[in-house]
């Protein structure tokens, strides 16, 4: 008869290659005051129905590898497992076990009592044990029943341990072995295992697969170059084949299929240096059964890998939702944490928003809680101190605006702060725009938080005790802005004032304004006879100054010219009545110098010859005009004069008035063509243009007439067409 106890479940769960489903080999043994039993060696984990509560509890769980031999080099590896039991704090009741085989008196588990072979005459509790050992390939459950006394004693003592050996796996395997109990209490613990490989001495002459790979163990040795990575297998038997595996290491798995490549021993591989990351792995094994393979990492401290593998990775914001969410695309999981952050400026620094950083786990979507969109919302992913990767919603079409005030308010504190340049400051402190009174802004944001004009973007509830608000801050800016101006306008207007009163160039400056947009040139009224040579630069030259000087006002008669004086009384007579007139007039003769008119003044200041026609030589318009009958003359009554002679006629009248200090004359030259004034015109006030544009348009002007500098734009019209002209 059993004597009456609790019963007791516990699973032993085991992940890996679980080996060894017959129980022939299969022992059991507990400590002093325990007796145990096995019920089944393979049961159907998770199916056993809950049991009552007993006093039997689960204090620890010790896993150790072993050998288990039929011989002394038939060997096994396997795993041992012992359970270490403590007292409950559960009432005794009568167990009601079903499901387990063999459960009542007579079964095949048989008993094993304790390890000095006594049996207590107390009272017993009895437990049932479930130990389970599973992988993604097999599992394997057996059933354990352990007696003990049932003494008072207080909860957590210690009752002694029950061994199970053993689980089988192969070399180089790794089990998650579990033990847990059907009772309501429902004791669990696990643990995950290695299993040593053919490395572990005991295994190396004890079990027979070390015995066969013994020298056929390939190893990998990889030679980093600039271009290309060169992979070696090392240590390979000659005429075995090997698959050399390379794949990517992830913590949810390895990213696709990987590439395999086969090949006979000695095998060298050449992989692109573009293509090496800090996950790529290499596996190697022989194409034998149950191989031992070789694996290795290498490229995962390799500073290189690590930034192409930045390189290659990408954030993607996601703002369609209530919530802001990002996904983190890269070809390896990223040792990085990803940080929402606000920042008001394209240029600026982005401020991290306190207790809501997260680490990049995986590569799935990552959610920031109720963390609303806004356009000045930023994610940054960090790693190793560095911003790596940032993605921000500037761009997107969301409520708020650029300028908007990111306010912080912590739970039960009802004080604001506001969040720039990396600190908290209080609104007591805070200027909107880095000057002014500090706390100008406090109470009109604080009634824009109470009225509802902020956006709650954050709340209190999501778990870091703060809710942040984005406020409109346009309002106050536009109003600032406005009295910027306002001073900036006053502050211009005394300045110009004081100018006026104190600086005479500046009412010239006023001046030239006034000729510039008035509706009368500068020069309006006066009048001028320009004089020159009839040569072709000297005629494009007089052609660009009328042009230039029509503008101001200024009418201007060139001799020689042409038209129906010229035609009726000839050039010279013509040139004559014109100097008559302007010196009766008052107007302004100018005389241009260029090269043909620089030599006629030469030959007329040496007398080298005179200049024909009769009526040329004398300041009037010949006989042939006076006030007798007249005749209309036609185009063969017009003289044929020579270049020079028209000009050297010109001097024949006004060397004499310059000499006597009467008219107004003015001699410009073409400063690129004629280097110097001849003496005989050098009572005249002479100017050399265009360099000398100003001082010419001052003398046109008159005495009295202007002060100061000329208005440069016109200036700048007469030096450029005269630069034209003389390029030409």
């Amino acid at each position: 008869m059993r004597p009456p106890g609790q019963l007791l479940v516990l699973v032993l769960a085991a992940a890996g290659a679980v080996g060894g489903r017959g129980a022939t080999h299969d022992t059991l043994a507990c400590s002093q005051g325990l007796a145990c039993r096995l019920l089944d060696t393979d049961v159907l984990c998770g199916m056993e129905p809950p049991g009552p509560s007993h006093r039997l509890a689960l204090a620890q769980l010790q896993l150790e590898p072993m050998l288990r031999c039929t011989a002394p080099t038939a060997c096994s590896p396997c795993l041992e497992a012992r359970l270490h039991l403590t007292t409950g704090t559960g009432e005794p009741r009568r167990p009601a076990p079903s499901g387990i085989p063999e459960a009542e008196d007579g079964g095949k588990g048989g008993w094993w009592p304790a390890v000095d072979g006594t049996a207590s005459s107390q009272p017993n509790v009895t437990g049932l044990l479930l130990l389970s050992g599973h992988t993604y390939a097999s599992s394997r459950c057996v059933a354990v029943e352990v007696w003990a006394p049932l003494a008072p004693a207080l909860p957590g003592q210690p009752l002694g341990w029950v061994t199970f050996r053993c689980f089988e796996a192969p070399l180089g395997s790794k089990l998650h072995v579990t033990a847990y109990t059907n009772s309501h209490d429902h004791w669990r613990l696990s643990q995950w295992q290695w299993v040593p490989d053919c490395s572990w001495p005991v295994a190396q002459a004890a079990v027979p697969q070390c015995q066969a790979a013994s020298g056929a163990v390939p190893r990998l040795q990889v030679s980093p170059g600039p271009k290309e990575v060169v992979v070696e297998v090392q240590g390979a038997m000659a005429g075995h084949s090997y698959t050399l595996w390379l794949y990517h290491n992830q913590s949810h798995g390895t990213s696709g299929p990987g590439r395999a490549v086969t090949a006979s021993s000695p095998m060298n591989y050449s992989l692109p240096a573009d293509e090496v990351l800090p996950c790529l792995c290499l596996q190697v094994w022989p194409e034998t059964q149950d191989p031992l393979r070789a694996t290795l990492c290498p490229f995962s401290h390799d500073a290189e890998a690590w930034e192409r593998l930045w390189a290659r990775s990408q954030l993607i914001l996601h703002a369609g939702g209530q919530a802001l969410t990002c996904s983190l695309l890269a070809p390896c999981d990223l040792p990085a944490e990803l940080v929402p952050c606000w920042q008001p400026a394209a240029a600026g620094p982005c401020q991290a928003l306190p207790g809501l950083q997260q680490p990049a786990v995986g590569q799935g979507l990552h959610e920031f809680g109720g963390l609303q969109p806004h356009p000045n919302l930023c994610v940054q992913v960090w790693s190793d101190g560095q911003v790596r990767l940032t993605q921000c919603l500037r761009d997107r079409a969301l409520p708020g605006r650029p300028d908007d005030l990111l306010l912080l308010e912590r739970e039960g504190n009802a004080s604001l702060c506001a969040l720039e340049r990396g600190t908290c400051t209080p609104l007591t402190n805070f200027t909107s725009t880095g000057a002014g009174r500090p706390g100008l802004l406090e109470q009109e944001l604080r009634q824009d938080v109470a009225a509802g004009q902020c956006r709650q973007i954050w709340h209190a509830e999501n778990s870091t005790g703060v809710t942040l608000w984005a406020c409109p801050l346009h309002k106050y800016l536009r109003a600032h802005w406005v009295l910027a101006w306002m001073g900036v306008l006053l502050g211009a207007a005394c300045l110009l004032l004081l100018l006026l009163l104190k600086k005479e160039d500046m009412k010239g400056w006023l001046k030239s304004l006034r000729a510039d947009y008035g509706s009368e040139g500068p020069l309006q009224g006066r009048r001028a006879l320009l004089v020159h040579a009839m040569e072709p630069v000297a005629e494009r030259a007089a052609c660009a100054l009328m042009a230039a000087l029509r503008p101001l006002g200024l009418a201007v008669t060139a001799a020689p010219g042409g038209g129906s004086g010229i035609a009726a009384w000839g050039p010279l007579p013509w040139l004559h009545a014109q100097h008559r007139q302007a010196l009766r007039d008052g107007d302004t003769v100018i005389l241009f110098l260029s090269p043909a008119a620089v030599a006629a003044a030469h030959q007329w200041d040496a007398g080298a010859r005179a200049v024909p026609e009769a009526g040329a030589a004398e300041c009037g318009p010949g006989p042939q005009h006076g006030p007798g009958p007249q005749h209309s003359p036609g185009p063969d009554d017009v003289p044929t004069v020579a270049p020079c002679e028209a000009f050297a006629a010109a001097l024949s009248c006004t060397v004499p008035e310059l000499a006597a200090g009467n008219g107004h004359y003015i001699v410009v030259r073409l400063e690129a063509l004629v280097p110097a004034v001849p003496p005989a015109l050098r009572a005249a006030p002479a100017f050399a243009l265009p360099s000398e544009t100003g001082g010419f348009l001052r003398a046109l002007a008159g005495p009295g007439r202007w002060r100061g500098r000329w208005p440069e734009p016109y200036v700048a019209a007469v030096a450029e067409g005269l630069r034209r002209s003389v390029g030409e």
